[in-house]
């Protein structure tokens, strides 16, 4: 057989993505904390030397890590016995902020009153069924107005976040692709919890929806962050030069994400975000 031949720089790159893909949360479980159930994510990475549970702050969830499928078991069982020093982190978790008339959530960075009215108001306004109204209007915060039925209110919200995320993000995206002269396969928007952008070796760009309550600047460093991979598939010199060159003061958006960003996860109904304390 012949000998292989070894593979390009590039090709390894894009295989240690692929690889580092597969270490995908395996099992979702809850743990019983003073009478609260928490959710725990599992999770499976082979790069783990020993069994790890973290506590994310911002979203009052759980995720444990084992180096082995065998032992994820065991690590389920391991963050029980943290019952305790899981339920002190907790403490400092702010409350979830539920999609509900009378909640303050954050638009473009922004804090925004969410108004339920009635389908009358919308349609003697020509909107409907959300729509938004700015200080000016107001006369004090800015809101997003949503009609129809009152159980509709979390469910519509949501999706009208993510239309504006999908519009915006699409625009910003191509317009860095036009810039950076890549095109990429397509553009998605999810809900990713440990991540707000990713580039797929498939050249396929994804988002996180959450990301339309940040602040214009902030969506604007993510999505040429995301494109620039298009051109390099790493985080090296040159890619950190591209991303420079369209956004000289990215540092302040990267800043504002890793103080901010995981507070986005507690708004809506998904519980899920990055982890910020551990204990092995």
């Amino acid at each position: 057989m012949p000998k292989q031949a070894p593979l390009p720089k590039q090709a390894k790159l894009l295989k240690a993505k692929l690889s580092a893909k597969k270490h995908a949360h395996l099992h979702i479980d809850y743990l019983d904390i003073d009478g609260r159930k928490v959710p725990v994510t599992a999770l499976h990475n082979p790069r783990a030397r020993r069994i790890i549970v973290r506590v994310d702050l911002a979203a009052g969830s759980v995720q444990v890590t084992s180096p082995t499928k065998r032992a994820m078991g065991q690590a389920l069982a391991f963050a029980r016995e943290q019952s305790q020093w899981i339920a002190e982190r907790l403490e400092h978790v702010p409350a979830p902020v539920p999609f509900i008339a009378g909640a303050h959530i954050p638009y473009r960075g922004r804090e925004h009153l969410i108004r339920h009215v009635s389908r009358q108001m919308a349609a003697a306004a020509g909107q409907g069924p959300v729509w938004r109204r700015g200080s000016s209007e107001t006369g004090g915060m800015p809101e997003i107005c949503v009609s129809g039925d009152p159980s509709f209110v979390e469910r519509r919200i949501t999706d009208w976040l993510k239309g504006k995320a999908r519009e915006e993000l699409n625009e910003r995206a191509l317009a860095y692709a036009d810039d950076f002269d890549v095109r990429p396969a397509r553009i998605t928007m999810r809900d990713q919890t440990s991540r707000w952008g990713s580039c797929s070796p498939s050249r396929a760009l994804s988002f996180s929806w959450r990301l339309i309550m940040s602040p214009p600047h902030v969506l604007d460093y993510v999505a040429a962050h995301e494109v620039a991979h298009l051109r390099h598939m790493n985080h090296g010199r040159h890619f950190w030069a591209l991303v420079g060159k369209a956004l000289p003061n990215y540092e302040s958006a990267k800043r504002w994400l890793e103080i901010n960003g995981p507070g986005l996860h507690r708004y809506g109904a998904n519980p899920f975000g990055g982890m910020d304390d551990e204990a092995d």
